[in-house]
Parts: C-alpha cells; structure tokens; sequence
C-alpha cells in the first residue's frame, strides 16, 4: 500500500463515483477500478458497495477513510516541513559560545535577530570553554561556536575573526588607581603595576590563546607574574576578583561586571594584546541554518565595523 492508492481511495470515497474521480485524479477508470480492487484485496476488506450509479462506503471503508485521510495528512505536513528544511527555515540549530564571548553585545544581538529571522529554526545553546567547544565542533556536536581566540585549530574547521576589542585590567576596587580629581582622568595600568598583585587567569589548556599572549608580553617585559589561582570560565576570573583575591585581564566588553566590587581600567603599553570575537564553524557545513547564521554573522560584524557599537 503507498500513497497513492490512499489518494485514490480518497478520491473514490469523496465524489461516490469512479469515473469523476477519475476525471478529477486526471487518469482513465478502468486502471483506477483496477487500483480500488487491488487495495481491497491487499486489505481483505470491501470498502465500497458498488451500485449502478456509483459506489457507497461500507462501514469498514468508512473506518478506513478517517485512517487513509490522517496519513495523508501527515504526508502532506511532512512535506511541507520537508520543504521548509531544504530552504533553511526549519530543523535545528547548535551554537556554543564561551562566558566572555557572550559578554559582548554583539552575540545576544545577533542571537535575538537570528531567531527573529528564522522562527522555524530550534536554536539550541551550550556554554563552555574555547578547548570545550573546539571539540564538540570537531565531534559535530555543534554547527558554531563563538568564542575569543582559538587555543586549537583542527582540520577541518574554520576560525573567522568578527571583531576585536581591547584588554582590560580588572582589579578589587580597593585596590584600584582612582583620579586625583574630578576631573582628572583615571590613569591607565601598566603591566609592571599589574603583575604586584596576583594574577587569575583561566586555566590552560582551555584558556584563550589571550592569556598566553599576556604572560609572553610580560616575560618579554622582564616580568614575573604570579598567578595564583586558574579557573575554568573567564567570568569566574571576575567573582574571584570581586572577593578580592586577585586581579586579571578580561575583554573591555565584560567591565561593569561586579561594578560594585571591581574596578577596571586600561592598560597601558599593551597596544599588541587584544581579545578578538572569533566565529568557530565546520567546513563544508552542509546544514542550512548553520549556513545562514554564518551569513549573518558575518555580515553584521561588517556593519559593526563601519558603525561601531558600543560593546
């Protein structure tokens, strides 16, 4: 039994009739006649009575008829899904993003203008480091990753930089520089000021290729940071600060962050350091979300770059 017989059962059992409905299905009767009897016998049931001037349901074609029409009916809303899916308006989504990515503006704009554009499509996300999400990438187990700077870059995936910002130092309000007066401008952080306090940073291997940046910069500067505590999330840098346990260096667009408790300010002498916004994807992606979210990512950095934002 397919689809078509159903069609032409349904056909038969609407017009009470073999000959308009096989003027309506756009075949001669005989072979649909021939159809009928086939379902029939393929059933072991009599599902019309036939009469002179056409044909009736009998009790067991009309049980058939509900059955017959609910499949069709799944088949054509199969169809349809079907359809929205080789356009890319529908199935399923993954994007992971690491805390610090996330922190910038400009991942939950375009999240929100993702999901705006393409209601049909399930977006599904998972946070984790940039090693963490480098892997599930390779695995397939996500279509993207937004994250700061690769610590990896296996075959066979693509690492676009969207934006870059720059590095910030965040340190225990207490301890922080403040202005002499109202007016005056807070002064910037050199490394040699930063590196007298403790240093939190996330924990390596998983950290951004940033940090390996920073600790390169000060040992080129003669500089012995110590470092006394590694974490796992770029925000957790953050709470560690706030209880004043140290001071790090996290991306501009994570200041204001414990406000209450931090203060952050610019670094000086680092021109080289910075924390870019960097799209992670498979290639050769062949899932059409994933292809329009790139898209889109990538062209509303463009747009960002021409009309910055604030982060």
């Amino acid at each position: 039994m397919d689809l078509r017989a159903l069609r032409y059962f349904a056909a038969v059992a609407e017009s009470g009739h073999m000959t308009r409905a096989a003027e309506r299905l756009g075949i001669q009767q005989p072979p649909l006649s021939q159809q009928i009897k086939q379902l029939e016998r393929t059933l072991g049931l009599q599902l019309f009575k036939r009469h002179p001037r056409g044909v009736t349901l009998t009790e067991a074609g009309r049980l058939f008829q509900a059955e017959a029409q609910r499949l069709l009916d799944d088949a054509q809303a199969m169809r349809a899904r079907m359809k929205r899916v080789a356009e890319g308006q529908a199935g399923v989504l993954r994007v992971g993003f690491t805390s610090s990515a996330a922190a910038h503006r400009f991942v939950p704009d375009a999240l929100r203008a993702f999901r705006q554009a393409h209601p049909g499509i399930e977006l599904q996300l998972r946070e984790a480091n940039a090693a963490g999400l480098t892997d599930a990438l390779s695995a397939g187990r996500l279509h993207a990753a937004l994250l700061r700077r690769p610590v990896a870059q296996p075959p066979g995936l693509r690492f676009d930089t969207l934006l870059r910002e720059p590095l910030v130092a965040a340190l225990p309000i207490e301890r922080a520089p403040v202005a002499t007066s109202r007016r005056a401008r807070v002064p910037p952080m050199t490394l040699a000021r930063l590196c007298e306090d403790p240093l939190i940073l996330v924990r390596r291997p998983g950290a951004p290729g940033m940090y390996a940046d920073l600790l390169s910069l000060c040992h080129a500067q003669g500089l012995a940071p110590q470092v006394v505590a590694e974490v796992d999330r770029m925000m957790t840098n953050l709470n560690l600060v706030a209880a004043g346990m140290g001071v790090s260096v996290v991306p501009a667009s994570m200041s204001g962050v414990h406000a209450h408790a931090i203060a952050y300010r610019a670094l000086q002498g680092c021109d080289t350091l910075d924390a870019p916004l960097t799209l992670a994807w498979r290639e050769g992606e062949d899932s059409l979300p994933a292809q329009h979210f790139n898209a889109m990512l990538h062209a509303r950095a463009a747009a960002a770059k021409v009309h910055p934002v604030a982060a």
